[in-house]
């Protein structure tokens, strides 16, 4: 990588593009799953889990092999989905930060319905600031008041019901009330496969989906255990969450197993719901006029480097999955392999709208990446994260394709990972001599890059 080329791609991230859409204003479908790791999908090549109408959506479109958030937590991460900027930027840094009217009024959604005359919907967990906070700006609203909703709950009727399932019924009725005179853009975004937070079960299922996966041979991921644990320095060692929540999950064999196969069934949950949608979507006649997009709002350790949860700059935690399959036209089957990120979603579906892209979003469009066309785009790009909790030490990187550097400002630690010979990040070559002019390459781009994401 040419790390000059790295700090220009960076600080032209904000330079936004129109693409050639079709005329009539689509239909906008934007799909969020919830700790959702790149590799837990049939498509990205797992042979366990079954997740047949993804496949099949990423088969229709363009299924993006390298897609990352620039933090991973939710609050952050969803916020800069919304906004398409940086957490620097949209100042959102934990649970209870909340968006102004004004920045909420900068969110896509709102955007295409205050501009464009967009029928506006959000469905399940919003996960921004206080849970309510802009209802009444929706058309179409039915997340919890609360900042993480449970799996096992009840419906309008008082019946027992599982919050995949929910959702699942609040999408056909976002269907059945909706104004047809009006484009719609529907926001879902699901709690799966995200863990129950203070439950031991952690990872709930619908009773229906027990069975499924009960003959699966679930390998440990070849770093998930202690020794790569030993490999941290000793101050990250110290009172670590990720590390606390591994003893939850991940310590033994058995209870491994076990968390994992629940994660694949929640996803499979997941995916027949997404099935569901697009069948409404072809019985209503709406297939042939919208857009519809998938995307992980961050990654999850399975263990790796003796860890659990999310929140670090490693792949595990920061590379998600993310689709987008624009069903006016012919099916592509598309595979692309360009750097794509969380902050391009908002510009993405504006710019399929035909709506200008506001100068303080900071993500690009990727219509021209899904149409196919040749465009200057990202070879590296910024991450932070800097949720307020001392058990998870704060952090900074810049992520490319070739190779990571990670910044730990507290401790003045860095980390330096050859991602091509090395892509499970086991060797630190951060104190390596033959990586220092890298590291002061590193050093000066991650700067440039930090002042850019302001």
């Amino acid at each position: 990588m040419d790390l000059k080329i790295a700090v220009t791609a960076i600080a032209l991230s904000g330079l936004n593009q129109m693409s050639t859409v079709s005329a009539q204003k689509p239909n906008i479908l934007f799909i969020l799953s919830d700790d959702h790791r790149w590799n837990a999908l049939g498509c990205m090549g797992n042979t366990i889990i079954q997740t047949p109408n993804l496949d099949a959506l990423a088969a229709r479109g363009t299924l993006f092999q390298n897609a990352f958030v620039t933090t991973s937590i939710c609050c952050c991460s969803r916020a800069s989905i919304l906004s398409g900027q940086y957490t620097a930027r949209h100042g959102i840094i934990d649970f209870f930060g909340e968006m102004t009217d004004a920045a909420e009024d900068a969110t896509y959604p709102l955007i295409l319905k205050k501009q464009a005359g967009y029928y506006a919907g959000f469905i399940g967990k919003y996960g921004v600031g206080l849970p309510g906070q802009p209802k009444e700006k929706y058309d179409f609203w039915t997340c919890e008041n609360k900042h993480q909703p449970n799996y096992e709950m009840t419906d309008k009727d008082g019946h027992f019901i599982h919050h995949t399932d929910e959702i699942n019924n609040e999408i056909q009725q976002f269907f059945a009330v909706r104004d047809k005179s009006k484009p719609f853009c529907l926001s879902v975004s699901f709690k799966a496969p995200h863990c129950e937070d203070g439950d031991p079960r952690q990872f709930i299922v619908a009773e229906r989906f027990n069975k499924l996966y009960a003959d699966a041979l679930i390998k440990r991921e070849p770093t998930a255990t202690d020794a790569y644990w030993q490999m941290m320095p000793d101050w990250f060692r110290a009172n670590n969450e990720a590390r606390n929540r591994y003893f939850t999950r991940f310590d033994t064999n058995e209870k491994y197993t076990a968390m994992i196969k629940n994660y694949y069934r929640l996803l499979t949950h997941l995916d027949e719901v997404v099935g569901n949608t697009l069948n409404t979507l072809k019985k209503e006649g709406l297939d042939q006029n919208t857009v519809v997009i998938f995307m992980g709002d961050n990654g999850f350790f399975f263990g790796e480097h003796g860890l659990a949860g999310k929140w670090y700059a490693y792949n595990e935690s920061v590379r998600v999955p993310l689709m987008v399959a624009d069903l006016r036209k012919p099916s592509t089957g598309r595979m692309d392999t360009h750097i794509a990120l969380n902050v391009d979603i908002a510009p993405t579906i504006l710019d399929y709208a035909g709506i200008s892209i506001p100068k303080n979003m900071q993500g690009k469009s990727l219509v021209p990446l899904v149409e196919g066309k040749q465009v200057r785009w990202r070879s590296a790009f910024y991450y932070e994260h800097f949720f307020p909790n001392a058990a998870i030490p704060k952090s900074e990187a810049i992520i490319a394709l070739d190779y990571k550097y990670i910044y730990y400002p507290d401790f003045k630690y860095e980390a330096l990972y050859n991602e091509v010979d090395d892509p499970k990040e086991i060797n630190n070559l951060a104190s390596d001599p033959k990586y220092k002019s890298r590291i002061n390459k590193m050093r000066k781009t991650l700067a440039t890059a930090k002042n850019n994401a302001k």
